[in-house]
């Protein structure tokens, strides 16, 4: 077992290297394996700058856990590099859960978790530091509201659905969907409804609300699933990015809610992104990640799966996983050196990590 071990991994490492093994099968003091079969796997992606190796097995179980759990959510990385990722407990026929937030460590080790029932089910998820301290804030999809976390998992305030409903855009709570935040440089709070009514709702950092903007439509300035929602700083003046998820498209709207430009079309339904420089990664919902750079064109793709039927489900099976290539990405993060964290929309729960290439 050892020497056939041995070779496999002399193999990987003249096609990709460095190559990343989670466990040795035997040695039965170390964490299983969720795809044993991918121990000495590594998969190279993208092209010219943009180009990445996957980490196989990069994603460790939490204790007592043969398998993630139903992954919807999104994905940020703190100062330190711990990596942040919520969950989604609420599936039907879905145990409980003890957190609804996980904290690995960038060599895919869990750390700890926070959230628990009152907090499953939070959908997107952006990291914000004020005054030195970092901050997770949380668009709460089964909770209709958003949430502020201190990085240990205290709760500083919630914007519930009673707060967001004054913008008299809901008739009642479960009208109301939120899938994406984001934190101005003010503290100026937005949620992005994407799963509801397609308007954008936009709070000061006393979590009072200001107002609306977007709707439902197919018009520049509107959404069919405003999904993904992010401070983009890369020009002169900071504007919100939108991933307009079923118009395939992003756009860009100042800080005041107005519109200003469609800047990125024929995308694979886009549901979130994150920056490094001029460089935005999107995790799109049709089985790829695309990299956009400072003119907001395509310039590398990775991981696209080559299957129609395994494109934007969550039901694809462990069994059918192919190491550097996905099937729904849902939620994405660059860390400080470039790597990037991708989360796939799966009933098991997929979180892959993949190096940057330098």
């Amino acid at each position: 077992m050892r020497n056939a071990l041995a070779t496999s991994l002399i193999a990987a490492a003249l096609f990709c290297a460095p190559v990343a093994v989670a466990h040795d099968p035997d040695n039965p003091a170390g964490p299983p394996l969720r795809e044993p079969r991918h121990l000495s796997e590594c998969v190279r992606t993208g092209e010219g700058p943009n180009t990445y190796e996957s980490v196989p097995n990069w994603c460790q179980m939490p204790p007592g856990r043969e398998t993630l759990g139903p992954c919807h959510g999104g994905i940020v990385v703190d100062k330190a590099g711990n990596i942040y990722f919520s969950l989604d407990n609420t599936q039907k026929g879905e145990p409980p859960r003890k957190w609804g937030i996980v904290v690995y460590s960038p060599e895919g080790k869990f750390l700890r978790g926070f959230g628990g029932k009152e907090f499953a089910g939070c959908h997107g998820l952006c990291i914000n530091e004020e005054g030195g301290e970092q901050f997770i804030y949380a668009a709460h999809l089964a909770g209709a509201q958003a949430v502020k976390f201190k990085l240990d998992g205290t709760v500083v305030w919630t914007i519930p659905y009673e707060a967001i409903a004054k913008s008299g855009k809901y008739q009642q709570k479960s009208q109301l969907k939120p899938t994406a935040i984001a934190v101005g440089p003010n503290g100026d709070v937005y949620i992005a409804d994407g799963y509801g009514q397609n308007w954008i709702h936009q709070f000061d950092k006393d979590q009072k609300y200001i107002r609306s903007f977007g709707g439902k439509g197919k018009e520049p300035g509107q959404f069919m699933t405003c999904h993904g929602l992010a401070l983009d700083t890369r020009g002169e003046k900071p504007l919100l990015l939108v991933c307009d998820r079923e118009n395939r498209r992003l756009q860009h709207f100042d800080l005041d809610g107005n519109f200003v430009k469609v800047i990125t079309t024929d995308l694979h339904r886009p549901c979130s992104v994150s920056f490094r420089g001029d460089r935005v990664a999107v995790a799109e919902l049709e089985g790829r990640v695309a990299i956009i750079d400072g003119a907001n064109k395509v310039v590398s793709t990775l991981g696209e799966q080559p299957d129609p039927k395994k494109r934007a489900t969550n039901k694809v099976p462990a069994s059918e996983f192919q190491e550097g290539v996905f099937t729904a990405p849902h939620g994405i993060s660059y860390d400080k050196d470039g790597n990037l964290y991708v989360m796939d929309w799966n009933l098991t729960g997929r979180v892959s990590k993949f190096d940057l290439v330098k």
